[in-house]
């Protein structure tokens, strides 16, 4: 209750401290800059400056915040990765000579490429299906609801779910595990999926399928709602089916959507760290780059130069899809 109640004080502190900012700052402004009982000419003049300092007032604490957590981390990140363990000795291009001939290094980098190949396209797939057979019947917006509910919950909390899913007992005891109730059910043998070389790694990628097909859904689901219905009707008249109308229709005309969800999924991917932690913690052959990146900054006593390593490494692969995200919303904007 005592996390619960500082949790909420937290909230409440931050919302009226943000809310007391802008009214504060607004209010300054307009004292500083009165546009009443001023002549003319100082009045435009006031008014100029105040339209433009008042959008900062809004941007600013955004900007350093940004500043402070974002591009400071980064800079420092990549002067880190030129330096020995202790982030002391400068020791040039050697933790990149080490990163691409160690044996742990890549094989969490063939794990993500992986994870990318199957997690996106499953999820992005699923969720068009989904959307597409919801807009269809009366109870759809129920279903959408309990579809979209994992998206509510921490990586963390739904890794704790899905272990009981997978839960293994050995010595004939009864299995409380979803799964291997399921499969004892039915003749076959209990296993423990997640310590299974390979196909564990397809068990952790289902729960954040399991967490990215609602957004998915929403997103697409939008997109399909603002099909004309008009060339349904002709595609009908022409005497195309339903599959004909979903893969000629209807996805030409939302690529773009499917394309921004795809590569939004594709950088969280990158980044999965908290289901491989708290179901595997990389053992088994599940390790991932943002697993590795943890365990060689703060364990183990730390070594800041390979991690930092890891960390640009994993900045790279992101970037050039948040870059390709972004011109695509600005090119959307602009065709408005």
């Amino acid at each position: 209750m005592g996390q619960l109640a500082s949790a909420l004080l937290t909230m409440i502190l931050g919302v009226m401290g943000c809310a007391l900012y802008f009214y504060g700052s607004n209010f300054l402004l307009d004292k500083i800059f009165p546009a009443k009982n001023r002549p003319v000419d100082v009045i435009a003049r006031n008014l100029r400056m105040t339209s433009r300092i008042r959008p900062w007032l809004f941007l600013g604490p955004a900007v350093l915040l940004l500043t402070f957590y974002l591009v400071y981390p980064v800079v420092d990140s990549i002067i880190l990765s030129f330096f020995g363990r202790a982030g002391e000795e400068f020791v040039g291009l050697s933790n990149y000579t080490w990163l691409f001939n160690n044996d742990e290094f890549l094989e969490s980098f063939r794990n993500n490429m992986l994870w990318l190949i199957v997690v996106p396209t499953m999820a992005t797939f699923l969720g068009l299906v989904i959307a597409t057979m919801t807009d269809r019947i009366w109870w759809g917006n129920i279903a959408k609801t309990f579809i979209f509910m994992p998206m509510a919950i921490s990586f963390i909390g739904a890794s704790v779910i899905w272990k009981f899913i997978y839960d293994y007992r050995s010595g004939g005891d009864a299995q409380i595990g979803l799964l291997n109730a399921i499969v004892v059910h039915f003749g076959g043998e209990p296993h423990n999926w997640i310590t299974m070389p390979f196909w564990n790694s397809f068990f952790l990628m289902i729960i954040l399928i399991w967490i990215q097909t609602g957004f998915a859904m929403v997103i697409l689901s939008a997109a399909l709602r603002g099909i004309p219905d008009e060339t349904i009707e002709a595609a009908v008249l022409d005497g195309a089916n339903g599959v004909q109308i979903f893969f000629k229709i209807m996805v030409p005309q939302i690529w773009g959507t499917i394309a921004v969800v795809w590569t939004t999924i594709t950088i969280l991917v990158l980044k999965v760290f908290d289901i491989v932690l708290a179901m595997t913690n990389g053992q088994w052959d599940t390790q991932v780059l943002a697993n590795q990146m943890y365990n060689w900054m703060f364990r183990g006593g730390g070594d800041f130069g390979r991690g930092a390593v890891i960390a640009i490494v994993i900045m790279v692969m992101v970037l050039p899809i948040m870059v390709w995200n972004i011109r695509r919303a600005n090119q959307e904007m602009e065709g408005r």
